[in-house]
């Protein structure tokens, strides 16, 4: 049968040409896709950094994780995921603790004077080469300048020049691996226009090929989630980015103040961060970038340090206020990971060293909860040639099909499974 001469053979000609242009789902999420990045203040950034945080995420897992049942009870684990959690965060906490780390000149930075912020500025990009350098630093790394909005936008260009210089000098006109430019409460195309071509220049001044330095954006703001004709901008936001923008990160905590909601009830689970991020993924949808969710902000912080100069041990009882105290904010930081997985976010944010146990607890538990069920289920269908199955009361044909292999995808990319396990 031929439809060369059918009714039918212009419509699909035209549908293909569509197909064709029609972007590929996820294709920069093909290669590694952090599960976190670490911020921390420029101001505190040396070439060890990276390092200590590893060693205080182990000593916060060995003091408070202890053992399986210790560790999943904490952060609430599923039952049956505990013994294969903790030795997995334990080896991850060993071999990888930062997979991503951000200097920050913005809110973690605060407001300083110019002769300070130009200092912390060249000191963190030489020590941000030397790590590089030396096999210190993260797999991934970048920095975060302040908003490019009038207020603070001569402060940001000049803390840009200051640090991109001291980087590439210390680094002899090296960039390291994956490093990237995180711009903060964009609030429209312009100011992302501004810093692409700002990067061509630096990239061409440097003698760096053409993209070398990754672009992020924030969405901080209601403005660019949904504009007041009930269109989202966000799409030609990224566009301004002239293929640049790799990743665009909720930022929950400005975008709910920004709608009045109180400090109380902010968190990363409140039903507007749920609508942003919703919206965020479909505008966003099949153009390959990493999105990723916000931070929590109850950070495991210990009540007691103790007087060890004093020759002061701590009681029992701080010992008990301690554990506690971190606990609660393991728990809380969990179930934010876990609902933010939920959401298709498979990455997210670390304020402080002692969350980096719980990120990794939250997601290696959550595709070990299922793990059993989906290789059946998986498996199945693909014994059936691909057609509609049913395992106990799960029925799958294509579209389910799709969401089993993201939870193989997915869990490789970020750690979670390793390779033989999608093999049903």
């Amino acid at each position: 049968m031929t439809l060369a001469s059918s009714p039918w053979a212009a419509l699909f000609r035209e549908a293909d040409a569509n197909a064709e242009a029609r972007p590929r789902l996820l294709p920069r999420l093909e290669r590694r896709a952090p599960a976190h990045v670490v911020y921390g203040g420029a101001h505190l950034y040396a070439e060890g950094t990276v390092e200590k945080v590893g060693a205080l995420a182990r000593r916060a897992f060995d003091t408070y994780g202890r053992d399986a049942s210790t560790f999943a009870a904490a952060l609430g684990l599923p039952a049956g995921t505990e013994d294969r959690t903790f030795e997995r965060v334990r080896a991850k906490l060993l071999r990888e603790p930062v997979e991503d780390y951000r200097i920050d000149f913005e809110d973690g930075y605060g407001v300083r004077s110019d002769a300070e912020e130009d200092e912390h500025a060249a000191r963190a990009g030489r020590a941000l080469a030397r790590a590089a350098r030396e096999g210190r630093g993260a797999p991934l790394s970048g920095v975060r300048v302040k908003s490019l909005a009038v207020a603070t936008r001569l402060r940001a260009a000049r803390t840009f020049d200051t640090f991109m210089t001291a980087l590439l000098d210390e680094g002899g006109g090296a960039l390291p691996p994956g490093f990237v430019v995180t711009l903060p409460k964009v609030e429209g195309p312009a100011e992302v226009r501004v810093l692409s071509s700002r990067l061509d220049d630096l990239e061409r001044a440097s003698g760096l090929s053409s993209g070398a330095i990754g672009l992020e954006l924030m969405v901080e703001t209601p403005a660019i989630v949904l504009g007041p004709d009930g269109r989202s901008p966000l799409g030609e936001v990224v566009r301004a980015g002239a293929g640049r923008v790799t990743g665009v990160h909720i930022g929950s905590y400005d975008l709910t103040a920004s709608l009045g909601i109180v400090g109380s009830a902010q968190r990363l689970e409140h039903p507007a961060c749920d609508f942003a991020k919703h919206i965020v993924r479909f505008v966003l949808a099949g153009q390959g970038l990493a999105l990723s969710d916000g931070a929590t902000t109850v950070l495991p912080i210990e009540p007691h340090r103790g007087e060890p100069h004093r020759g002061e041990p701590l009681t029992a009882e701080a010992r008990a206020v301690n554990e506690r105290a971190v606990h609660h904010a393991w728990r809380l930081h969990a179930n934010a990971v876990r609902h933010g997985l939920i959401g298709g976010f498979f990455q997210g944010w670390d304020l402080h060293p002692a969350q980096v146990p719980a990120r990794f607890g939250a997601l290696f538990a959550f595709f070990a909860e299922t793990l059993p069920e989906m290789r059946a289920r998986l498996g199945r269908f693909r014994a059936q040639k691909e057609q509609a199955t049913r395992v106990g009361q799960a029925f799958d044909d294509a579209a389910t099909a799709e969401g089993l292999a993201n939870f193989f995808r997915f869990g490789e990319l970020v750690g979670a499974l390793d390779p033989h396990e999608s093999a049903a």
